[in-house]
This record gives structure tokens, C-alpha cells and sequence, in this order.
């Protein structure tokens, strides 16, 4: 018996301790949820500024009005007041004075400071108001699928309004009222105030001046190719900074088009994150830097850049025939070094390459540049790509990999892989947002460049360089180039596919380029959807990128440079 009065005293005594100490602070959660009501006050949303601090998402002060049913006297000359005020309809608003199953009723999302005040004038029972500002967007249409939105909630729905929401959105507060078991006011208690925390303020990588300039240059270049969509992304290639993101058509941010959702979700998605498309000819660059670095590294499979590969327009692989695009020289296709092939683009020879790579020395630099996996970026709904299983690939389709089909890729998985290419071999997580900062102008959160991996030395990379800056000076991308700059880059012009076939006609125009070539410091990639008449990327998609630098050169007044 004693051991049982001993066990039943231990058990109280545990139930005792439990109640008091572990489940107190839920427990007096629920006992002041009981006794009080509360009206919502919402936070400061954080701004987003540019790397110039330039506003490019910001607030306008409205205020919500709210009523508590319980605690209206009057329901009948309210609803007169409140009409009046908030220009809304009488018979609406009395329903809602009048329905008492509700704790708090949503009179107006959004009213202006005067109409608040001319409410709180008439001191009517039973009706409260609390922040609820309005996001604005002073640049409207720029870089909109970037930015993003904000839900009617004021929660963010896409772009960096959606990803770093947790920060922005700060906390709301509120006030508590003490109430009888009905929901009526118990007056003399008065009311308790919670205050709100504003959220914190986003800084981005971006330079809305060259923002604004890609997206003219890409505006013009939509309007008189005719083509579908216009996209561009301008990198920091030292360390994978977003400097700008260009995606057209585009839409007003302050005008969102909420009511047609198909139209709504095709303007504000970010195609260079979350589309892929088969890059053609610029995913060159990566089976020349995969080569070269082979070579140094004394593999006896790599071509030597020495190597002149063979004046045949044609391989035949797997049963599949491959063709150069054009004759090089004089109507005749030429004996041509690695050099010489970038000049040309020519795809046999980078056919050669791959195959005499192998698969799997192949794909471990494909690995490396991050192709088929996330880049990393602080942006939602990125793909991955698509790259075909190794153990499933085929001879043909892999030589088509080597010149840039037979693979799909985002648009900032391409530029990243070019970037490091040329960088050094140094490869980043592509970073939009730099830092988090309060509104008294302290950083709370510094979001450095962060290093992933290696992809090639440092050597590859100066040859790899060298080459694509020839590419430029004597080359397809000729129409790149500026005098006394020395831009370096790649042209692509891809084939599109519908329903696993070529769409004749249809064509995706591009090209990758960037400057100085011996120290790059800004990356462009152009792409020009289905332009019409002239779709190569030599002359479609190299003007743009060329028009992109050549305005980065007169904001920045970078100096000329004798190009070698």
C-alpha cells in the first residue's frame, strides 16, 4: 500500500511539474485566447533596393478597417457612417455589423489616412483600424518577373518579394481587447497593444541602370526580329553577382493582371531560372574548356590544341550523319585548329572532341559545371536542366551533346558554366540579393558570394579565353565587337523541337559574351525565341550583347584597352 500511495504522489507530482512548468506557456496561450479578441496590426513590409539603394519595391501608407460585431451599439447608423466614409454600399455593411458569429469583420482592406480619420472622428463603437500599406513599385514594368509580388495578404508570390518573404514580412502585432464569454467588450479593462516589428529592408546585386538598359536593348530587338520572347542576364563573373535579368514580354507591376491567371502566370515567370531550351552552339564554350584542361592535365584522349581537325563537313555517328552548318572558306570547308572551330562553329569538330573525351571523363565536367542540378541561386522554382542518364546515353546523342544539343539548360545555368569557364575555373552560387538591412541603415545579414567548386585551372581558362576573344575579333561574332575593348564571346543558333521533332522555321538565337577578356567583369547572355527572316545568333543575337557592353562601357566610363 505504501508503495502505491508513493507511485500515485509521484504520479500528481510529475502531472504537477508537467502542468506547471513544461505546459504553462501553451496553456496561457489558451487561456488568453479565451478571454480576449484581437485586431490584427500589420508590419512595415521591407523595401527592395538596388545596389545603388535606387527603391525599386516600397510602401504607401493605407489602413485597414475593421469592426467587431459584439462591440458595435448602433449597427444601423455605423453601417450609415461607414458607407458614407468608405464610399461602399449600406446593406453590405450593416450585414456585417449584424452578423455576431463573427469576432472580427474586414470593413476595408486598404482606405487613405483622411477616410480613417474622418471614421475616427465620429468615435463610433465597435470599429478599429490598423496598418495595411500598399506595395508599389516605381519602375513598374522593370525587371518585374525578378522582383515579383505581393498577394492581398501582403505576402510575396513570386520572385524576391516571395523568397526572402520570412524577412521582409516582419511580425505583426496586435491589440487585445478583454471580453465576456459573448465577445462583448469588458470596457473598463481597456485594450493591450502589441506592437508590430517591421521587416527588413532587401538589398539586390542588380544595377538598375544596366537593368534598364538590357531591357531598351531587348525591347528593340524584340520589336524588329519579331520574335517571341527576348531574354538576357548580365553576370558578375568574378564572383556570379545577377547585375540584371531581362525577361520580354514583361507586364506593371503596379497593374497586375490578377484576373486572367494563364496571362498573369506567362508574364511573371522568370524563364531565365525556371525555362530550358537547347543552347546550341554557346555550350561550346564548356566541350572546349573540358578539352583544353585535359590537355594540360597530359590526358592521352584530349585533342592537342595544336590538332587540325579533319576538312570533312560531316561525322557519322551511331548511324546518325552530323553536318556543319556552313562552308568555311571560299565555298570549301577547311582543315581547322580548336581556334579556328570556335571561329567557325563548326560541330564536327566538336563532335570529335566529346567522343574522343569519352562519356565519362565527359560527364564528370559536365557534373563540375553544374548541368542537371540546381545553380544554386536565392530565386524560387529554378529546373534543373535536363541531361540524359549516362548509363542510357547513346553514341549520337552524346556527340550531340558536344555541340550543344541532346542537352537542355536555363538560360543562368549556361551563363554560370561560361562564367566559370573564364573566371578561372572558379564557380559560384549565382547570388541576387547581397544583403539584409534595417530601416536605420545596419546591415543584419550580409549574403556573400559563396564558392562551390572547381570546373578548370586557371590556365585552361586564359587559353579558353584567348580563344573566344578571336571568336569576337575575327569570327561568327564579329558583331560583337567594340574597338579598344576586348569582348570575347560565342554565338549559338539552335533548332527548336515540337512534340520530339525539328519545328521548321523555328529557331532559338543567341550569344554569350563578356569583357575584358583577360579579366572579365561583365557577362552577357542574349536570346532572341523564334526571331523572323535573319535568325542566326551571329547577327541577331551579337548586336544586342554588343549594344549591352558598349552602354555598360559609357555608364561606368570604363577606359579603352588595346585589345591583343
Amino acid at each position: 500500500m505504501l508503495a502505491a500511495i508513493a507511485f500515485l504522489f509521484f504520479v500528481f507530482l510529475g502531472r504537477f511539474f508537467y502542468i506547471q512548468l513544461i505546459w504553462e506557456d501553451e496553456l496561457h496561450y489558451l487561456a488568453l485566447d479565451q478571454w480576449t479578441r484581437e485586431i490584427p496590426i500589420g508590419a512595415g513590409r521591407g523595401l527592395i533596393v538596388d545596389a545603388n539603394g535606387e527603391l525599386l519595391a516600397g510602401n504607401t501608407a493605407k489602413y485597414a478597417v475593421y469592426a467587431r460585431a459584439n462591440a458595435v451599439e448602433d449597427a444601423e447608423g455605423s453601417a450609415k457612417l461607414l458607407s458614407e466614409a468608405l464610399g461602399s454600399s449600406y446593406e453590405d455593411i450593416l450585414a456585417k455589423l449584424s452578423d455576431r458569429s463573427k469576432s472580427e469583420i474586414v470593413l476595408s482592406r486598404r482606405t487613405d489616412k483622411e477616410t480613417v480619420e474622418k471614421i475616427a472622428r465620429t468615435e463610433m463603437k465597435g470599429v478599429y483600424y490598423a496598418r495595411s500599406d500598399l506595395r508599389v513599385y516605381p519602375f513598374r514594368e522593370l525587371a518585374s518577373q525578378l522582383i515579383g509580388f505581393t498577394a492581398y495578404d501582403g505576402n510575396g508570390t513570386t520572385g524576391m518579394e516571395r523568397y526572402y518573404n520570412s524577412y521582409l514580412a516582419g511580425e505583426k502585432g496586435e491589440i487585445l481587447f478583454e471580453t465576456d464569454l459573448v465577445g462583448v467588450d469588458i470596457g473598463k479593462t481597456g485594450a493591450a497593444y502589441l506592437p508590430a516589428t517591421d521587416g527588413l529592408n532587401v538589398k539586390l546585386c542588380l544595377d538598375y541602370r544596366i537593368q534598364a538598359l538590357a531591357e531598351g536593348v531587348m525591347e528593340r530587338a524584340l520589336r524588329e526580329h519579331g520574335a517571341r520572347a527576348a531574354r538576357a542576364v548580365v553576370l558578375d563573373p568574378s564572383d556570379f553577382s545577377v547585375l540584371a535579368m531581362v525577361n520580354l514580354p514583361s507586364y506593371d507591376l503596379n497593374d497586375i493582371p490578377r484576373d486572367d491567371l494563364d496571362t498573369l502566370n506567362k508574364l511573371s515567370r522568370n524563364n531565365l531560372v525556371s525555362d530550358i531550351y537547347e543552347p546550341g552552339s554557346t555550350f561550346k564554350i564548356v566541350t572546349a574548356a573540358a578539352n583544353i584542361e585535359e590537355t594540360l592535365r597530359k590526358n592521352p584522349r584530349a585533342i592537342p590544341l595544336s590538332h587540325v581537325f579533319s576538312s570533312s563537313r560531316t561525322r557519322t555517328v551511331g548511324g546518325t550523319t552530323i553536318r556543319c552548318w556552313s562552308d568555311h572558306k571560299n565555298g570549301k570547308h577547311a582543315n581547322e585548329t580548336l581556334a579556328e572551330a570556335l571561329n567557325n562553329s563548326c560541330n564536327p569538330c566538336f563532335v570529335d572532341i566529346a567522343l574522343a573525351l569519352g562519356k565519362e571523363t565527359f560527364y564528370d565536367y559536365l557534373a563540375a559545371f553544374r548541368f542537371g542540378r540546381a545553380t544554386g541561386v536565392d530565386f524560387s522554382g529554378e529546373s534543373i536542366g535536363m541531361l540524359l542518364p549516362e548509363s542510357t546515353l547513346t553514341d549520337a546523342d552524346f556527340a550531340r551533346i558536344g555541340f550543344g544539343q541532346a542537352i537542355a539548360v536555363t538560360p543562368l545555368q549556361l551563363a554560370c558554366a561560361a562564367a566559370s569557364a573564364v573566371n578561372g575555373g572558379y564557380y559560384y552560387a549565382p547570388r541576387i540579393a547581397k544583403e539584409l538591412f534595417s530601416n536605420d541603415g545596419s546591415v543584419r545579414q550580409a549574403l556573400p558570394p559563396v564558392l562551390l567548386g572547381r570546373t578548370v585551372s586557371e590556365e585552361a581558362s586564359r587559353i579558353l579565353s584567348s580563344m573566344l576573344e578571336g571568336v569576337v575579333r575575327d569570327g561568327s561574332g564579329k558583331h560583337a565587337y567594340i574597338e579598344g575593348y576586348r569582348v570575347a564571346g560565342k554565338t549559338g543558333t539552335a533548332q527548336k523541337y515540337e512534340n520530339g521533332v525539328i519545328a521548321q522555321g523555328k529557331y532559338v538565337s543567341s550569344f554569350l559574351g563578356y569583357f575584358p577578356a583577360d579579366a572579365p567583369r561583365y557577362l552577357a547572355l542574349v536570346i532572341l525565341d523564334e526571331p523572323q527572316g535573319s535568325y542566326y545568333g551571329s547577327t541577331v543575337a551579337a548586336p544586342c550583347a554588343k549594344e549591352i557592353f558598349q552602354g555598360i562601357i559609357d555608364l561606368m566610363q570604363i577606359a579603352p584597352k588595346e585589345a591583343v
